[in-house]
């Protein structure tokens, strides 16, 4: 999945919350709108997400952040996909994408660290 956080079969929401940069309301939100966002609960009632559906997470995210997406076209969008048989495909993309954003952007405040330190 990621160096961020070890593989492993089931991520709480926190976990999830991380990798994806997201706040845990949001992602309760996007699981009553979204069917496919289903994860399971534990034996104290908290929940765990499989690895599929971090990829997922991170394909909503990208259709509704990056791609500007309303929820009803992220619907469609997830729809459609999945009627074509590309939504694990789509979602691994996704995931890729938003992991290369998330090392850019560490990389952007690591080159902004050393300026910083040189002119100092």
């Amino acid at each position: 999945m990621s160096d961020r956080i070890a593989p492993k079969e089931y991520y709480s929401i926190g976990d999830v919350c991380e990798i994806a940069d997201l706040k845990p309301h949001v992602l309760r939100y996007w699981e009553t709108q979204f069917s496919t966002l289903r994860p399971a609960k534990n034996r104290a009632g908290n929940r765990v997400y499989r690895p599929k559906q971090i990829q997922l997470v991170q394909l909503l995210r990208h259709l509704l952040y990056t791609e500007r997406y309303t929820i009803e076209g992220a619907k469609r969008k997830l729809d459609q996909l999945r009627a074509g048989g590309e939504l694990a495909a789509e979602a691994r993309v996704a995931w890729d994408r938003e992991t290369i954003r998330d090392l850019r952007r560490e990389a952007d405040e690591l080159v902004q660290l050393l300026e910083d330190g040189e002119a100092g």
